[in-house]
């Protein structure tokens, strides 16, 4: 059973999921009105994706007889500069939850909660691919620069993104 600190903790972490998930519905909405479908597509299945973590926490602490609790979510912003201007948001946004996640196992170690390290190992290796897939993505959008057969290349691209859910609960 988790401390009442860790079960708070998690908690947290589940709204800044959610949170996540709408803010990407947002980018989403941003891209469908400026008519790139593909980038679109990436942030629908990156909602997807930030909703599945949340579900991942809410059945971890009800795992360990805790009590999920929901709080109201912020309203996403749904208009941005450029596309890269949105991904750089995104990025920074990850990197805003890898610091989350960090402070969450650092709370497990601090209380050695075995269950829990054990448990967001998952969340660790997670956040490293979802920072890199962002920082791929403003890469090729700063090397492209205003081409748009470049802006075209990556839009086809993301277009090809599918929701996959994770395995393990």
């Amino acid at each position: 059973m988790a401390s009442t600190k860790m079960l708070e903790a998690l908690n947290k972490q589940v709204q800044r999921e959610f949170q996540s998930s709408y803010i990407y519905i947002g980018m989403e909405s941003y891209f469908s009105e400026i008519g790139l479908d593909g980038f679109a597509n990436f942030f629908h299945v990156q909602s997807l994706e930030e909703r599945d973590h949340a579900y991942r926490l809410f059945n971890y602490i009800n795992s360990v007889s805790g009590k999920v609790e929901l709080e109201t979510l912020e309203k996403p912003k749904c208009d941005y500069k450029s596309p890269l201007d949105a991904l750089e948001v995104t990025l920074n946004h990850e990197k805003f939850i890898t610091k989350s996640i960090n402070e969450l196992m650092d709370l497990a170690v601090l209380e050695k909660d075995h269950a829990s390290i054990s448990f967001l190992n998952w969340f660790v290796d997670e956040q490293v691919e979802e920072e890199e897939s962002m920082d791929k993505i403003i890469k090729k959008l700063k090397l492209f620069k205003d081409d748009p057969r470049g802006l075209y290349m990556i839009d086809t691209e993301l277009a090809n993104r599918v929701f996959t859910p994770s395995t393990a609960e």
